[in-house]
């Protein structure tokens, strides 16, 4: 068979792709995630007692939103990942960002406090089994996404994976957050951003693996 007549086979009935067919993908996947995380914290933790005075918290809110910033950042690396032949670009930026917000934050409460209260901010009452616990609740979320790129086609396959476990990371450490008593930015700047780089290692090291066409 000539190279012209396997490419008219192959061509034979090819439609065009959907427009915002990847997107829609990374939405169901997002979806799934945090619903997968969401019954998966009720069976193992269970949602804080206090969950309606903590509403008043603006700590609580800031794990919130960084979370949440950190997994539009893995969304917007994905995106590009997605994609043969783009390159990380600005969004590697956008995953820096949140961090640096929370770094500088606690740094700031850092500064102010005592010499011995210094160490208690940094690693509360949960360090020990904080990472672990947002690492577990991403699994569902690691799941989906690397389902979802495997309907697309990355070519960088390591920042492809690294970009499914952050995505991942964050949307556990969303769910998370309404079971951990942690008010500190000290704590959260070191042990969520841990709970979630254990995802993104997983991804960065599976992706090559997983995602190879």
């Amino acid at each position: 068979m000539k190279t012209d007549e396997l490419i008219q086979l192959l061509a034979t009935d090819a439609g065009p792709v959907q427009a915002q067919a990847i997107e829609r993908r990374f939405a169901l996947a997002c979806l799934a995630g945090m619903a997968g995380a969401g019954v998966l914290m009720m069976a193992v933790f269970g949602v804080r007692h206090d969950l309606a005075q903590t509403l008043v918290l603006p700590m609580f809110w800031t794990k919130l939103v960084f979370a949440a910033a950190l997994a539009l950042a893995g969304l917007a690396l994905l995106r590009r990942m997605a994609r043969p032949g783009m390159a990380v670009g600005h969004a590697a930026a956008l995953v820096a960002v949140p961090p640096l917000v929370l770094w500088a934050m606690a740094g700031g409460a850092l500064s102010q406090a005592d010499p011995g209260e210094r160490m208690a901010l940094v690693l509360g009452s949960t360090w020990r089994t904080c990472p672990f616990n947002i690492a577990l609740l991403s699994v569902p979320a690691f799941v989906a996404g690397f389902w979802a790129l495997r309907g697309a086609a990355p070519t960088q396959l390591a920042w492809a994976g690294a970009g499914a476990g952050l995505l991942a990371g964050a949307l556990g450490a969303l769910v998370y957050a309404l079971h951990c008593p942690e008010m500190a930015s000290p704590f959260i700047a070191v042990w969520y951003l841990a709970g979630m780089a254990l995802p993104t290692a997983l991804g960065a090291l599976l992706g090559p693996r997983l995602l190879r066409w």
